[in-house]
């Protein structure tokens, strides 16, 4: 499907950029999000009139973004699962999880999609990944998980913790885990074409009743 960018997302484009992506990560993401227009000459002309509008909103959005790095910095995401003897967990630490205890630590909300996680978390470790407060502010953090507080405080020393015939230490684990994540992945590019259609909207400042079609 061929959209109109209304805000920079990435590895996708900027403001006002028309991009060609999946029609189910356009219509379950992108539009109902607000974050983009469906392509047409008159959301084009629409785009334009708005332009400097979303613009100043952009910049806006990432002087919010930047005043919240330090509380994203200096959270302590430290989970306690349970495992078990090889230190394989029981369920599993994922993107959503990480966003609300982010939520619960510092007051910051962001989407599941913004916690550039990659594959969930499955086993006990220190892992390294990012969130993305925003396309252009994204920020490293380290997730501890672990049965006990003690096993957490024994990882963030940099001590290892012995499963079995498994070792876990912070740099092992986490250079496992960035293998799996991408480095700036924002939001799942992949389509959902099963899902729900969602209605589709422009941003909240830009009416849809206006949308032209061809």
């Amino acid at each position: 499907m061929k959209i109109i960018l209304t805000e920079k997302i990435s590895k996708l484009g900027n403001i006002g950029d028309t991009v060609d992506v999946a029609t189910g990560y356009a219509r379950n993401y992108l539009l109902p999000g607000g974050k983009a227009l469906r392509w047409s000459k008159g959301n084009i002309a629409l785009f334009e009139t708005k332009k400097a509008e979303l613009q100043a909103k952009q910049a806006a959005a990432i002087t919010t973004a930047e005043s919240q790095v330090k509380a994203v910095e200096t959270a302590k995401f430290h989970m306690i699962r349970s495992a078990g003897d090889t230190g394989h967990l029981y369920g599993s630490v994922s993107s959503r999880d990480i966003a609300r205890m982010l939520k619960e630590l510092t007051g910051v909300v962001v989407e599941s999609s913004q916690v550039l996680l990659g594959t969930p978390i499955k086993s006990i470790g220190a892992f390294d990944t990012k969130i993305a407060l925003h396309a252009d502010v994204i920020v490293p953090v380290k997730i501890y998980v672990a049965q006990t507080q003690d096993e957490i405080d024994a990882l963030v020393a940099g001590k290892i913790l012995t499963f079995g015939t498994k070792k876990v230490d912070a740099t092992e684990a986490s250079e496992s885990a960035s293998a799996d994540a991408p480095a700036d992945k924002a939001a799942p590019e992949a389509p959902v074409e099963a899902a729900e259609e969602v209605v589709e909207s422009a941003p909240a400042d830009v009416p849809a009743d206006k949308e032209v079609t061809e």
